[in-house]
């Protein structure tokens, strides 16, 4: 895509052909918010077949057994206790399931899906295309993904209330032939502070413990009332019955302090951990923020600092409310009293 850079109204190249804005997040932030392109690091699946719809439906948490083309979704991946461990973004053209994947997510999920075939007729194979992702009206030729966040897609929930989140509006395509020329050019700095701002959880933001409520996942990844597949019990018993133990939030950071903290580092509340930053961004216009998956048990108002870098730099965050500490529970029934507190009728 370098090749294309030297066509952009305005960009200004180094000596190795890609423009000096990319590394600068305001610059990259503006060009993004007006519709500029970004080369995406992605691992792409295409699925053939005349059973590639019903048979992925059966193995994951997304209902797409009857998806029409060009319609987008996403998909989920969990182990049998129901934790996340792997998240497609998908589209079928008719006769191709395109799967988007986070670099370095592809290998895994190929081999895992290849053992699961049986005697489905679905071929899976890699595909060495170029992932084009974009905002805006000027497309790339190709498949594209239109992101389903922040909707609520049918059959989904969403916990928190999605309001107050900064815009997010993306598209991204396999490029299936040339390029083109992209009408801006932005990096990923700006893709990282837009998705963190909108409060959009990816596979970067999964552990070894996150279940898809956690992170407000059922909104657009799960589909409640489907049938069977592998972490189905543990899904419905959260929703129904229990509660997820931990919550996504966005941090706004203070913007004083020069370092910026990664994933991983710790997020504490009077001194005592209470959860990890799972991203963090410089935004065009918002400053430093980051998402973190914090203990549900940590008051909604408590005064955050993150122990930032390898210093443990402390740096005071605000917190928004992604997702509540009271997702779940959605059909939890009636406790019983205590044996202890029933009131006898006096003679």
């Amino acid at each position: 895509m370098a090749s294309a850079f030297v066509d952009v109204p305005g960009a200004v190249l180094g000596d190795d052909g890609v423009p000096l804005h990319l590394g600068n997040p305001i610059a990259e932030g503006r060009l993004l918010d007006a519709g500029a392109w970004v080369l995406l690091p992605r691992d792409v699946l295409r699925l053939t077949g005349a059973d590639r719809l019903t048979w992925l439906d059966s193995i994951t948490t997304q209902a797409i057994a009857q998806l029409p083309p060009g319609v987008s979704t996403e998909t989920l991946v969990l182990s049998p206790e129901g934790r996340v461990e792997h998240a497609m973004r998908l589209v079928d053209d008719g006769e191709s399931l395109w799967a988007i994947l986070d670099a370095g997510r592809g290998e895994a999920l190929e081999a895992w899906l290849t053992r699961m075939r049986f005697w489905a007729q679905v071929d899976i194979a890699r595909v060495d295309a170029p992932v084009v992702g974009w905002t805006g009206s000027v497309a790339p030729e190709g498949a594209t993904w239109d992101d389903p966040w922040p909707t609520v897609a049918e059959g989904g929930v969403r916990y928190g209330s999605g309001e107050d989140l900064g815009p997010w509006d993306w598209h991204e395509t396999v490029v299936t032939g040339e390029v083109g020329t992209p009408p801006a050019v932005a990096g990923t700095l700006a893709l990282d502070a837009r998705r963190t701002a909108a409060g959009r959880p990816t596979i970067a933001d999964v552990d070894d413990r996150t279940i898809p409520h956690e992170l407000d996942w059922l909104a657009t990844a799960v589909h409640l009332a489907k049938g069977c597949y592998r972490g189905q019990e543990t899904v419905a018993k959260v929703h129904n019955l229990g509660a997820p133990p931990r919550r996504l939030a966005l941090l706004h950071l203070d913007g004083s302090e020069s370092t910026l903290p990664v994933a991983g580092d710790v997020v504490t509340a009077d001194g005592a951990e209470v959860g990890r930053v799972t991203a963090a961004a410089q935004h065009h216009e918002l400053g430093p923020v980051a998402l973190a998956v914090l203990k549900r048990s940590a008051p909604v108002d408590a005064s955050l600092v993150v122990l930032a870098g390898d210093d443990d730099v402390p740096v005071a965050a605000a917190q928004q409310m992604l997702v509540p500490p009271t997702a779940g529970h959605a059909h939890r029934p009636p406790r019983l009293p205590r044996l202890g507190a029933v009131r006898r009728p006096t003679a």
